[in-house]
């Protein structure tokens, strides 16, 4: 099994950057699809991108702004957020899965406990 956990959120204004971090322990991330969801006050959880081996996919609301990443020396992904939103004000989670990238979060097995993103206008 793989643990993961999550770091770099924050309070950020609007069209700042940020860099959210998730780091794993017990198998390397290289096997997973690694995914990045994120949920927001009252509302479901939202597929924001994931990264397989070289292909990575996004959400619409995300595309062209966020960028995921992987360092596998360091055996960890990386979510780089730029030009944020109020919109973008969530929990954002990263999770693993085996084989293929999906959207829908049931099919991710492993999760991390999330933080927070705070972007204010």
């Amino acid at each position: 099994q793989v643990q993961l956990i999550e770091s770099g959120g924050g309070l950020v204004q609007a069209g700042g950057s940020l860099r959210l971090s998730c780091a794993a322990s017990g198998r390397s991330l290289s096997r997973y699809v690694m995914g990045w969801f994120r949920q927001a006050p009252g509302k479901e959880r939202e597929f924001v991108g994931a990264l397989w081996t070289d292909t990575t996919r996004y959400g619409d609301s995300v595309k062209g702004r966020f960028t995921i990443s992987r360092d596998n020396a360091k055996n960890t992904v990386y979510l780089q957020m730029n030009n944020l939103n109020p919109e973008d004000t969530a929990v954002y989670y990263c999770a693993a899965r085996e084989y293929t990238i999906v959207k829908d979060a049931n099919e991710y097995g492993y999760w991390g406990q999330g933080t927070q993103v705070t972007v204010s206008s």
